[in-house]
């Protein structure tokens, strides 16, 4: 019953259009203060004691990061050099664009950020090369997704500060995962592009692969970096967040000079709003996974799941429905921060691995990032092709038909996920 008055009130207050984070503040205060003897101390408590885990330090630093090399230069250096070396294909500049976003999702964390930094110069230059622009939108919103799969990811952070998961084990699992959803994307452009003989860019010579290469190199070495440290253990996941914006600044000011000194206090500013935007979420969802579990809501819902005989298999399918009807709703932190407190101890009883479970979670945000209502990707590559949210549902579908089969491939095969983190950390 009191799961039942919670998750009405938490609805209600998001019907009317209030923010997810304040509507899961309310909800809380509301609920503690005429139903439960909760003092009023502990809530104040909670709100400080939730962000003071030493992973969620990451979240700025790669926001941060991800903001330099936006501005930077970055992105069009990586684009340069993804299309010297698959552009002769057929739809190679769209190849390109697949291929520059796993290349930028490995270095910024966001999916936004992603789409912003590879679509704002790949699209124009799709038009201008006769590609239509639903095609390129499609790509790209799609692609730009990449971005909280391929490690660094804030959304693996997320979870991570959730569920007590080990972020370096999450980062790993999310390699083998990106690299094969940025293959089936890129064939499923290969095989409109060829169908619909879309144009083809001329062979680069080795030489010039060459040339690419070293100009993109100062941004491809910080995936190095950041994989490598965390790999060989020479820092944790949230040192290598700050290693990153470091590195990203110096990169984006120093070495490239794509960006002047005078625009720095902008982009500190832009990353700190972002940074106070996701905190506050993050502190609103530590309240109410504190309100679920002092009503014992998880522990009830994995007792029903067991009385009623749920395998693995059917728990596995119901979640995947349950997170993409949330994400229609709500976006990717939200819905990780509200789901995985109340799906993950269920989880565990049912023997599921945390590292695969969570990965399955992320492919699940980044179906919900690219369909509407609330579907990022959409919104910003919206922003940069000035097409309307209906067009742009129409114009992913192929790419999210692709995701949605990758999605049952990485549920249902626990190894995809696994493979690499087993092997490095060990079972």
């Amino acid at each position: 019953m009191n799961a039942l008055i919670i998750f009405v009130l938490l609805l209600a207050l998001m019907l009317t259009g209030m923010p997810i984070s304040i509507s899961l503040g309310l909800t809380v205060l509301t609920f503690l203060f005429t139903m439960t003897q909760v003092p009023i101390e502990s809530v104040a408590l909670k709100l400080f004691t939730g962000i003071e885990k030493f992973e969620i330090m990451a979240i700025p630093f790669f926001i941060l990061a991800g903001n330099f090399l936006t501005h930077g230069g970055v992105a069009r250096r990586m684009i340069n050099f993804a299309s010297s070396m698959v552009g002769h294909w057929h739809g190679g500049l769209a190849l390109a664009g697949v291929m520059a976003c796993a290349l930028f999702a490995a270095v910024s964390g966001s999916s936004p950020a992603t789409v912003v930094a590879i679509g704002s110069i790949i699209m124009p230059a799709m038009v201008r090369q006769g590609y239509p622009k639903g095609f390129g939108a499609g790509v790209i919103t799609t692609s730009g997704a990449l971005g909280i799969l391929i490690p660094p990811s804030i959304v693996m952070v997320m979870y991570s500060v959730s569920t007590n998961t080990s972020v370096g084990k999450l980062f790993m699992a999310g390699v083998v995962p990106g690299l094969m959803l940025a293959t089936l994307l890129g064939l499923t452009t290969w095989y409109l592009a060829k169908k619909h003989n879309y144009p083809r860019m001329p062979r680069a010579s080795w030489a010039e692969r060459l040339t690419a290469f070293r100009r993109s190199a100062w941004g491809l070495l910080l995936i190095v970096i950041v994989m490598g440290g965390i790999y060989t253990g020479v820092f944790t996941p949230t040192e290598a967040a700050a290693m990153s914006a470091v590195y990203a600044f110096v990169v984006a000011v120093l070495v490239y000079k794509d960006m002047g000194m005078k625009q720095v206090p902008k982009v500190l500013l832009d990353s700190a709003s972002m940074s106070a935007m996701l905190l506050y979420i993050i502190t609103n969802a530590v309240l109410f996974s504190f309100l679920m579990t002092s009503e014992n809501i998880p522990q009830a819902m994995a007792g029903w799941i067991m009385d009623k005989g749920f395998g693995v298999v059917s728990f596995l399918l119901v979640v995947n429905v349950l997170l993409l009807l949330a994400g229609n709703v709500m976006e990717p932190s939200s819905i990780v921060l509200i789901m995985a407190p109340i799906l993950f101890p269920v989880a565990m009883t049912l023997g599921i691995d945390p590292v695969h479970f969570g990965i399955m979670m992320v492919v699940n945000m980044e179906v919900g990032m690219c369909h509407p209502p609330v579907g990022l990707n959409l919104y910003v590559a919206s922003g940069i092709t000035k097409m309307g949210i209906s067009e742009l549902t129409v114009a992913v579908m192929p790419w999210l038909l692709t995701m949605l089969g990758f999605l049952l491939l990485v549920t249902y095969v626990p190894q995809i996920s696994l493979w690499l983190p087993n092997l490095l950390y060990g079972s």
